[in-house]
């Protein structure tokens, strides 16, 4: 256990391989209670809420989610997280635990109109059940990005096809004082499919399996979508939202860096945070993310490389311990099945 943003986490219960491997073959669930959820309702919510997200919130049919970006005037991200549609004029943002507080805080100094946020963290919890054999364990799963609202084993819950993990599966939440029971329940119902609880370590090791930006280390209010690959959840088609100037700019002139995975090409002492990154005897950036990846065993990572570096297939040096180890650029994800 570890303190994270407040909460006391598990590492792991049993090894982070073994529940690494649960997820990628059977299925794994994650405690996610410590993730914010607020709720942003009013006669004008959809549309406020458009000119503080970068991802087009009008294109939600209820019922739906998105991923998404808050960004401050800059176009720094201050978090990214999940918006879900869940009525006509009211949303769901389930944000990372670090910056629920600050997240509040942004929402409510550019509050206007109708527009309220409640923030119902305390009371709700969630968890993520992850992994191919997650239809095995329930019926009657919502779409991809979808929410529903439903009774399981006597528990009211909303369940989305979401995940952070690249297999299927969901998350879903629940009032805090349905957690516990919800949990062992799963695990029980689960034991058929060999359903593991899994902790922060094997969250991770997935994650950048995936490429999936871990906020505080990939992603923090220096670095702005653009820079992180991840212009697919900005629309700039919007003519109105925070940060907006700022990614045209980014847009038009390039970024300076950009964020990349890579692959070591030795085995050894996998790449970790902070490490400096090289080609030819040069310094070009620095990993933010690393790890030794149980799916390929291989240590990988992702790392902000200046932007004419930062080619597909390129070789690159990472500096562990004082020595210089070769990695090759790759493509996102570094994990597909086939491999």
């Amino acid at each position: 256990m570890v303190p994270f943003a407040g909460w006391l986490m598990p590492v792991q219960y049993a090894s982070i391989l073994e529940e690494h491997q649960a997820v990628r073959n059977n299925i794994g669930m994650f405690d996610i209670s410590h993730m914010g959820q607020l709720i942003v309702s009013g006669s004008s919510a959809r549309g406020w809420l458009n000119t503080m997200l970068t991802n087009n919130i009008a294109k939600l049919d209820i019922g739906q989610g998105q991923y998404t970006f808050l960004l401050h005037e800059r176009g720094g991200i201050i978090d990214d997280l999940i918006a879900y549609r869940i009525e006509e004029e009211k949303h769901l943002l389930v944000v990372n635990a670090s910056r629920t507080e600050e997240n509040l805080a942004w929402l409510e100094s550019h509050r206007r109109g109708d527009v309220k946020i409640d923030n119902r963290s305390a009371n709700y919890g969630g968890v993520a059940i992850q992994g191919p054999r997650v239809t095995d364990l329930f019926v009657n799963l919502p779409g991809r990005n979808h929410i529903v609202d439903i009774e399981v084993e006597g528990t009211p819950v909303s369940m989305a096809r979401t995940g952070y993990t690249g297999e299927d599966g969901v998350e879903v939440f629940f009032r805090a004082k349905d957690a516990a029971k919800f949990w062992n329940m799963v695990l029980e119902k689960g034991k058929q499919f060999e359903t593991k609880p899994c902790g922060l370590g094997a969250r991770d090791t997935l994650r950048l399996e995936m490429c999936y930006p871990l906020n505080g280390s990939d992603l923090s209010p220096e670095r702005n979508p653009v820079e992180a690959g991840l212009s697919f959840f900005v629309d700039l088609t919007k003519p109105n939202f925070v940060g907006r100037e700022a990614l045209l700019k980014t847009k038009e002139n390039g970024p300076r860096e950009k964020l990349v995975p890579f692959r070591m090409k030795e085995k050894g002492a996998p790449p970790r945070p902070h490490y400096p990154v090289f080609e030819n005897d040069e310094r070009i950036g620095e990993v933010t993310s690393g790890t030794l990846s149980p799916s390929l065993n291989w240590g990988i990572g992702m790392a902000y490389v200046s932007a004419p570096n930062a080619k597909t297939g390129a070789t690159i040096d990472i500096e562990i311990r004082g020595r210089k180890f070769p990695a090759t650029i790759e493509k996102k994800p570094l994990y597909k099945k086939s491999s």
